[in-house]
């Protein structure tokens, strides 16, 4: 499978978020992608999804070779998942509901289509740690279980790129570490992992390759220890960097 943006530039509300940015995806690997805040992270995700309302400004996203125009959006949502920071899902459904609405990208609800369908939402369930959660309500779950529950979703609609804005988001050091954890699992499975973090840390510790972004521009692509140095991290962030016993980092002095 093989996801890629080529060169693109998007505006959204009257003004560029994005500029002439490329990204190519791999499977095998968890590619992190990084800036601050308005940098454009979620902007990419949505061009790479082909969900942005007014399309692309210029470039073109790529799918199997084919631009992602050409592709309806059953098509797509069969072979790239999304996991959204937040939820809007507020309906007292079970995790096993919510995890089995991702079968619609694959099947429809046509009752002949769910043959199988409960096996694979019992691995997608497995491979994110859910099934316990399997009879609860999902909108009972703590933030983090929400997350997998999600993740499980994606999961369960069978398509092998999974993009991801900050699925960390709020959450507690011992939950963000099995979330990350669950991705690295995705990738040594040969899933193509794409995912927006603010943590340079865990972007060192968990991704395979980064794309750095700045106010909508391509600061560095590559391995993720190259693109992370200290002299890129001052420039974007304003911050000085220290490699240390993890990463640490202080308030640039005027």
């Amino acid at each position: 499978m093989s996801l890629e943006a080529r060169a693109i530039t998007v505006s959204r509300g009257g003004r560029e978020v994005l500029m002439e940015v490329s990204l190519a995806v791999e499977a095998g690997a968890v590619t992190g992608v990084l800036g601050p805040n308005g940098a454009g992270k979620s902007s990419l995700l949505l061009a790479l999804l082909g969900a942005l309302a007014d399309g692309l400004d210029a470039g073109e996203v790529t799918l199997e070779g084919r631009p992602l125009s050409a592709w309806s959006a059953g098509e797509r949502a069969q072979r790239v998942a999304y996991v959204p920071q937040t939820t809007e899902l507020t309906a007292p459904l079970s995790v096993r509901s919510v995890v089995a609405m991702g079968r619609q990208a694959r099947t429809g609800w046509s009752p002949w289509s769910q043959l199988g369908a409960d096996e694979v939402v019992d691995d997608a369930m497995a491979r994110t740690d859910v099934t316990g959660l399997s009879e609860r309500r999902f909108d009972e779950l703590s933030g983090g279980e929400q997350r997998r529950v999600l993740l499980a979703r994606a999961l369960a609609t069978e398509a092998r790129v999974v993009l991801l804005d900050e699925p960390a988001a709020s959450l507690d050091v011992g939950h963000a570490l099995s979330l990350y954890g669950r991705l690295r699992e995705l990738a040594a499975d040969g899933y193509a992992v794409v995912v927006v973090l603010h943590d340079l840390d865990d972007a060192l510790r968990f991704t395979d390759r980064a794309l750095l972004l700045r106010e909508g521009r391509e600061v560095a692509m590559g391995p993720t220890p190259e693109v992370i140095t200290p002299e890129r991290i001052e420039t974007v962030y304003g911050v000085r960097m220290r490699r240390e016993a993890g990463l640490r980092f202080e308030e640039m002095k005027a």
